[in-house]
C-alpha cells in the first residue's frame, strides 16, 4: 500500500499547490478591483467627488432660483400696480371735456424762414 500512499500524497500536495496557486490568482485580481487609482474604488471615489460637487451645484442653482423668483415677483407686484395707476388715468381722461381746447404751443427754430416775424 505504500504506492498508493505516495499516490495519495501526491495528489494531496498537486491540489494544496493548485488551491494556493487560485488563491495568489484571487489576491491579486481583488487588489486590482480595489485599487483607487484604477479599480472600482477610484471609480467610485471618482463618483462621490462628483455627487458632492453637483450637490453644491444644485445648492447655488437653487439659491439663484430663489432670488430670481423673488425678484420676478416684486417686479410683477410694480407692474401690477402700475397697470392699475395707467386704468385710474385712463378713466380720469374720459372725464375731460371733448371739444376744441387751446392752441398747443408751437416752437420755431428761425421765425424768418417760415415767414414770421417776431
Amino acid at each position: 500500500m505504500p504506492i498508493l500512499s505516495d499516490l495519495s500524497d501526491t495528489l494531496l500536495a498537486a491540489g494544496a499547490l493548485a488551491a494556493a496557486l487560485y488563491c495568489l490568482v484571487l489576491s491579486r485580481r481583488l487588489r486590482r478591483f480595489t485599487d483607487l487609482e484604477r479599480g472600482v474604488g477610484g471609480a467610485v471615489a471618482i463618483l462621490s467627488a462628483q455627487v458632492d460637487d453637483l450637490t453644491r451645484a444644485l445648492g447655488r442653482a437653487d439659491g439663484a432660483a430663489r432670488d430670481s423668483a423673488a425678484a420676478l415677483a416684486q417686479a410683477s407686484d410694480r407692474a401690477e400696480a402700475a397697470g392699475r395707476r395707467l386704468e385710474l388715468m385712463l378713466a380720469a381722461l374720459h372725464d375731460l371735456p371733448q371739444g376744441d381746447g387751446p392752441a398747443l404751443p408751437v416752437f420755431v427754430r428761425h421765425p424768418e424762414a417760415a415767414g414770421r416775424r417776431p
